[in-house]
């Protein structure tokens, strides 16, 4: 029966010879994922139920990325919970304050998840992980709990969507431009429930960090996962991360598409999302005179080391505008390090910016950036829902790093020209 990549590793890990779509599985984790917000509940959950050990302590990974360094008094109680929960089980992926990252950035980089694998996490931005041609997605804290015991979920098997990417991307474009380009062309349920799936001659111009921008947003289009195809920039990635054995899966070719759509990457232009939907987009060219008041780059999106490079680019020998407050976050503590061996620091810095350390805080109006009423921000970030960044009153627009860093020199929204 021919499948899909997501039917194929769904069908392994439930031990089937196949799976057709709409089925009910229950399919055997790679990795169990929570962070600081998310986990607490799961640790109740685990204990309610009486279980008194997890299934693998080397395949859950407990990530301190929204509210570190500790906010106020009850985060610091919620990462409590998270450490104590940590040593008394063993778990051997426990990252924290100092030694933390933004979570979808941090467990690829430290080769905790690789090709054919099977992925959940509390965090709906788990899909990230399909860059590396895995299965991956978000579940409930409750799933959560019920996945660290028992190192098992239940799926229903989705449908796909199918991309064909031909040609290359444009000077200042980048992944986060063309899935803000996909959600504005299906819309924001254009995906529910399916698998959208990359693939194509175009995909070789697109680096490792283009993919996991990109499957990080599937599910702003409501997807159940997002997944790329595994070549050669795949396995370059991850020959000095993953040690352990693995298996590519590709899709047959006469597989089943609930929908498929060929996408020029040579045709995509600097691309924002407009409050208050990621599907909400308009290129840089269709926007008029929208002044801003703050920029964050960063997140589990764009804080990578790339999206450094191209805000810093951009900002060298630069001022950032009179009234707008420029945050830089780079993903993860190596990214950080880097930065400063780059002099991308010192330039962000001269620049008029703050350089902070690793947390997902601004993204989701948790600290460090929070908006005030009537507010504009140009965020990398992956949400610009109504509040998401703070007041319900504020605005956030969805962009790359490259406008985001042209906007905070500007003080309006622009890509340079």
């Amino acid at each position: 029966m021919p499948m899909t990549m997501t039917q194929k590793i769904l069908a392994k890990h439930a031990g089937a010879d196949s799976v057709t779509a709409g089925r009910l599985i229950k399919a055997k984790a790679d990795m169990v994922l929570g962070n600081d917000i998310t986990s607490p509940v799961a640790v109740n959950e685990f204990e309610k139920a009486g279980f008194d050990r997890v299934f693998d302590a080397k395949k859950i990974a407990l990530v301190m990325d929204h509210f570190t360094p500790n906010k106020d008094v009850k985060a610091a109680e919620q990462c409590k919970q998270c450490r104590e929960f940590a040593v008394k089980h063993g778990i051997e992926h426990f990252y924290d304050s100092g030694d933390v990252g933004v979570e979808h950035a941090l467990l690829p980089e430290k080769g905790m998840v690789a090709p054919g694998e099977l992925i959940i996490g509390a965090d709906s931005h788990t899909c990230t992980y399909g860059a590396l041609g895995a299965f991956s997605t978000g579940v409930g804290s409750t799933d959560m709990a019920a996945g660290m015991a028992t190192g098992e979920a239940w799926f229903k098997v989705p449908e796909a969507i199918r991309f064909n990417l031909t040609g290359k991307l444009g000077e200042n474009v980048s992944g986060k431009d063309v899935i803000l380009s996909i959600i504005g062309l299906i819309g924001v349920d254009g995906a529910l429930y399916k698998s959208m799936e990359f693939g194509g001659e175009g995909m070789g111009n697109l680096s490792i960090d283009d993919r996991l921008c990109m499957a990080n947003m599937t599910v702003e289009a409501g997807g159940k996962n997002g997944i790329f195809e595994v070549d050669r920039v795949t396995l370059d990635y991850i020959s000095d991360k993953v040690e352990r054995d693995y298996e590519i899966f590709s899709p047959d070719k006469d597989a089943e598409y609930a929908g498929v759509f060929d996408i020029d990457l040579s045709g995509v232009k600097p691309t924002v999302a407009f409050p208050h939907l990621p599907g909400n987009t308009k290129t840089v060219g269709e926007i008029g005179d929208v002044k801003i008041d703050q920029v964050v780059i960063g997140s589990c999106t764009n804080g990578r080391l790339s999206d450094m490079r191209t805000a810093a680019e951009i900002l060298k020998g630069k001022k950032t505008a009179k009234g707008v407050r420029c945050l830089v976050i780079p993903a993860t503590q190596k990214i950080f390090l880097e930065c400063i061996r780059l002099g991308y620091a010192e330039i962000f810095t001269e620049a008029g910016c703050v350089f902070n350390t690793p947390t997902c805080g601004p993204c989701l109006g948790g600290h460090t950036g929070v908006l005030a009423a009537g507010e504009r921000c140009v965020a990398t970030t992956n949400r610009n829902f109504v509040g998401r960044m703070g007041h319900k009153d504020s605005e956030v627009y969805l962009a790359g790093p490259a406008v985001a860093a042209y906007s905070a020199i500007a003080g309006k929204i622009s890509a340079g020209e």
